[in-house]
């Protein structure tokens, strides 16, 4: 990896703040269309502190709103966000380890192949 790649610290909140500024949406304009599992609607400062890392990113249930309004990969804002898809953390627990091994050798292989 480059020298200039190294340096490139690329966060979930980054990601948001950058997403959200192409779309031309405010703060105020997202916090409205991502809603909470009640239904209720993010703050404008919630999504203040999630942009500038104040806070730990979310669930999924929000990182899938934000990769619908922003058009982003859910699977890329999950990933940045540092955990993995409910669906696979089912799945951890009755694998065999040396799968998930696997699964992440495949991983690794795939994104030194695209650097």
């Amino acid at each position: 990896m480059s020298k200039a790649m190294e340096e490139i610290k690329v966060t979930f909140g980054k990601i948001i703040a950058d997403a959200r500024k192409k779309a031309g949406l405010s703060q105020k304009d997202l916090a409205a269309k991502i809603k909470k599992e009640d239904g209720e609607q993010i703050s404008p400062q919630y999504l203040n502190d999630i942009e500038h890392d104040r806070r730990n990113p979310p669930s999924e249930f929000l990182i899938t709103q934000f990769a619908k309004e922003l058009k982003l990969s859910k699977e890329y804002l999950i990933l940045t966000a540092g955990t993995l898809p409910q669906d696979i953390q089912k799945k951890i627990a009755v694998v065999d380890p040396e799968i998930v091994d696997e699964a992440y050798k495949v991983f690794r292989r795939t994104i030194r192949e695209k650097e």
